[in-house]
């Protein structure tokens, strides 16, 4: 396999300006010259073909946790780092929860949260819908918006809220809490970030765990208490993972359902055919957000381990090297996706990977995907005359390695 002059996984994260302008061409260079490419410095192979990020996804013996990678693995083993000073939460709760439990504990706490979880999306959609319009009427009234700071980013976070029964004077310190647990996927955070995560995480252990014994006294309609009955009921998932389900379902909701958002208001603006198509028939809808969850996806990886000596792409893997899925550039492969640099929300071909596979396939995504499409489609309907404000300026990218989403996006409405 060739390493010279190919990117290693560090050049294809925002640090890299010529990444943040264009990640495709560097992604299209390695998927092109080495589909498996060994980056010994991080100590993971880096996947950017369709083929093999979809056949390891679906492969259900494939390992998770950081603990059963090799030494070498110094991406993957980051997660093992000690918890800085001042995170006071119990050792068994500084994880990453069901990001990186592997069987048979994965499908033990799985289970539970996705049950009681689909039930209450499959009737939530009129509350998305009041959130969606109780920020939309906050900003009709200006000329101009910053779609991230003033919608996208206010939706998802107040809509996880509801949907864990979090009670709405406390939406204000609960976003607080989100906004500096988020900061805990950062890897270089200054001191002051630090601490707003360290504050945030410790704000979303102690209110979580609050809420819990709240519902077991007194149950209300949120998924809080339909997790505590299910406890009751006996499945298997205690206190400490229950707590851990609810705050990577924040963590993780809320950023890449910000940048879906925002990603798809965006390219709808400056596509007019595209959007047109959606204002003519609001039924595509739904594959206008899975257009744009494949074209401009929110979260650009995830990880593997391999569990036995393996052949991945005709490249022998070893028992317990990683292997780093480019998602982003699986969505891209031109294989699979003709002319993939292209917005298409009539788009037939292969399901993406933007939200993973397999066993550990998002377990969020019905409420982002819901929470996308109602967001979307409000906001056309009730800005037809919606427009970038500047539409000379290259968009700006955030600069959060393995994510892609807007940092700002000034748009007029009137």
């Amino acid at each position: 396999m060739a390493e010279d002059k190919l990117p290693g996984v560090m050049e294809l994260t925002p640090l890299n300006p010529a990444f943040n302008d264009d990640p495709y061409a560097l992604l299209d260079k390695l998927r092109s010259t080495d589909p498996v490419h060994r980056d010994t410095a991080a100590g993971v192979f880096v996947l950017t073909r369709y083929e093999e990020v979809r056949g390891i996804l679906s492969d259900t013996t494939m390992w998770r946790h950081p603990e059963r990678a090799e030494e070498a693995a110094v991406l993957s083993r980051q997660m093992l780092n000690p918890a800085p000073p001042g995170l006071n939460i119990p050792k068994e709760e500084r994880g990453a929860g069901l990001l990186f439990m592997d069987e048979p504990d994965h499908m033990r706490v799985r289970t539970p949260i996705a049950k009681a979880l689909y039930k209450r999306v499959a009737k939530s959609r009129p509350m998305v819908q009041q959130v969606v319009d109780e920020w939309l009427d906050k900003a009709k009234a200006r000329p101009t918006i910053d779609l991230m700071a003033d919608f996208a980013f206010r939706v998802p976070i107040d809509v996880i809220a509801h949907t864990l029964g979090v009670d709405k004077a406390n939406f204000a310190q609960f976003r607080e809490w989100s906004e500096g647990a988020i900061l805990g996927i950062y890897p270089f955070r200054s001191e002051a970030e630090t601490q707003a995560y360290i504050d945030g995480r410790n704000g979303l252990w102690r209110y979580t765990h609050e809420l819990m014994d709240a519902r077991r006294k007194k149950p209300a309609d949120d998924l809080v208490s339909d997790m505590v009955a299910l406890q009751a009921e006996g499945a298997e998932i205690s206190d400490a993972e229950l707590s851990m389900g609810l705050v990577g379902l924040l963590v993780g909701g809320n950023l890449t359902t910000t940048d879906l958002i925002g990603n798809a208001i965006w390219l709808l603006l400056t596509h007019p055919e595209q959007r047109a198509k959606l204002v003519a028939d609001p039924s595509l809808i739904g594959g206008t957000v899975e257009e744009a969850l494949r074209l401009e996806s929110p979260v650009d990886i995830t990880s593997r381990i391999a569990p036995r000596e393996m052949n991945v792409g005709g490249c022998p893997v070893h028992t317990s090297q990683s292997l780093l899925l480019h998602l982003r550039a699986a969505n891209h492969d031109p294989k699979v996706f003709p002319d993939p640099r292209r917005f298409d929300i009539t788009r037939k071909d292969a399901p993406h990977v933007a939200f993973g596979g397999g066993l550990h396939a998002c377990v969020g995504a019905p409420l982002g995907r819901m929470m996308g499409q109602v967001a979307i489609w409000t906001f056309f309907n009730r800005f037809p005359n919606a427009r970038l404000a500047y539409p000379n300026e290259e968009p700006q990218w955030s600069a959060l390695p393995f994510f892609r989403g807007l940092k700002t996006l000034t748009v007029a409405i009137q």
